[in-house]
């Protein structure tokens, strides 16, 4: 379970009631009863353990305020089954009642948020809103064979059927929306008996279950709701949260998974730069944990994975681009097996895939032909990068001495003499030495690369003008 921030501490009823009216009572005046106070919490992302946390918070707030009621405004395709058994353990055992409220319009708790809706004390939902569809299914959407299907599917029936007999409602339809995967419009819901009424709004709903009593554990003949004139407390999830919750997407984390692959490919190819590294090594670790609350195929990730070591591969190897367009298809291939689950919300669109996969293969591909193009500068440093300079003899070689070279004094042989202050070329590093030969020896049209060592040696003394080739016979 994460461990998140804490949210701030609620505020008494009463303390709520002196801010909405901006009164106090006077000393000795008899002390009017404070109105109600019900907590209003959102949750419209998929079930998993940040939803199961932060509902956790909230009814542990209602209870320490003792609130009349907590309705749980509901938008869900569902989720994780572990998740939703936490949440259903926790409406169970809250003090307060919990009102599970489908709404707005268009909305809809299916899967694992039928569940939620069946645990509530008052299952309400807004026309427009459906519900249903529980059949539960494999970590990758695929549906669950053999021996441990059938203990996954009864054990979830099971639950449905418990749910649906403590609040009153209709227990074989609910077993069928998990073994049958069927789903309820708002109306069918409320005719059979599975949802408890229907409202168009929050204010409605509250004046619709006032004086409604409800079962509720410990409480004897159950508990009656009083919402009426109650004071509205909204409780939102902390930005952690949101931003733990919001990883849960699929287009957040396949967006991180992309971006972090680029990252560390962008440090592979400009080693030393570090921010890209560190960037793309966040990146991927939030990405992992989005795909690790989603219906996710490993199989893609291995695919991803694989096309980045290819792009890798054809930096180091120099494969003229087969190895590079191997990378790409396996990108794509990985792309579109990413995620497979049967909810459209909780799988990738191809338009959003296009558009991804052609901006990293374009920044990809950037950073390889930068990468080539640096590749194929002459070499400036080290041994290699001094072949080839000129320099200045300081001393006489005969066959050892001195040369100025590159800024720096070195030893030096050559084959042929030198004279001191004579122009020099390096042909060879031997260790700490430098083999050189006069410029006077170069071949005609021979092109040696500019040096800015020339300017700064010691005052030269004169050279005489190399002689001309030899005539052709």
């Amino acid at each position: 379970m994460l461990v998140l921030p804490a949210l701030p501490a609620m505020p008494a009823p009463l303390a709520l009631l002196t801010e909405a009216t901006g009164a106090s009572a006077a000393p000795g005046a008899p002390r009017a009863a404070a109105p109600p106070v019900v907590v209003h919490a959102r949750l419209d992302s998929i079930v998993q353990p940040v939803a199961a946390q932060f509902l956790r918070e909230v009814l542990a707030r209602a209870d320490a305020a003792g609130a009349a009621a907590v309705v749980v405004e509901l938008d869900t395709p569902g989720g994780l089954m572990t998740s939703m058994h936490e949440m259903t353990k926790d409406i169970l055992a809250a003090r307060t009642p919990v009102v599970v409220y489908v709404a707005p319009s268009g909305a809809r708790a299916a899967s694992a948020g039928f569940f939620l809706l069946l645990a509530a004390d008052v299952a309400a939902m807004a026309p427009g809103t459906r519900t249903g569809a529980a059949h539960p299914v494999g970590p990758s959407g695929e549906s669950i064979a053999g021996t441990m299907g059938q203990k996954v599917e009864q054990d979830a029936a099971a639950a449905i059927r418990s749910l649906a007999a403590r609040n009153g409602r209709n227990a074989t339809l609910a077993e069928q929306a998990v073994m049958t995967s069927r789903s309820f419009s708002a109306e069918e819901a409320v005719a059979a008996h599975l949802a408890d009424l229907m409202a168009p709004s929050l204010p409605e709903l509250l004046r619709a279950i006032d004086g409604r009593r409800v079962r509720q554990a410990g409480a004897g003949s159950g508990i009656v709701i009083h919402t009426a004139g109650a004071v509205m407390t909204e409780v939102e999830m902390t930005a952690a949260q949101r931003l733990l919750s919001a990883l849960a997407h699929p287009e957040l984390a396949y967006l991180l998974l992309m971006l972090g692959g680029v990252g560390l490919f962008f440090e592979i190819t400009h080693p030393g730069t570090l921010m890209p590294g560190v960037f793309g090594a966040i990146a991927l670790l939030l990405a992992f944990f989005g795909l690790s609350l989603l219906a996710v195929n490993y199989a893609g990730v291995a695919l991803i994975l694989l096309g980045v070591g290819l792009f890798v591969a054809e930096l180091k190897a120099g494969g003229h681009g087969v190895l590079a367009l191997s990378g790409a298809v396996s990108l794509v291939i990985g792309s579109l097996l990413l995620f497979s689950s049967p909810e459209p919300e909780l799988r990738l669109s191809l338009e959003w895939i296009t558009v991804v996969t052609l901006l990293t293969l374009t920044a990809v591909c950037s950073l390889l032909a930068a990468a080539w193009k640096v590749r194929r500068r002459p070499v400036r440093t080290g041994a290699e990068g001094l072949l080839h300079e000129r320099g200045v003899a300081r001393s006489e070689l005969r066959p050892s001495g001195k040369v100025f070279v590159h800024g720096e004094l070195w030893d030096a042989t050559a084959e042929q003499p030198v004279a001191a202050g004579e122009a020099v070329e390096v042909i060879a590093v031997r260790d700490m030495t430098l083999a050189v030969r006069p410029l006077r020896l170069a071949r005609p049209g021979q092109s040696l690369p500019p040096t800015s060592s020339m300017s700064s040696a010691a005052p030269m003394t004169p050279m005489s003008p190399l002689p001309p080739p030899p005539t052709p016979q």
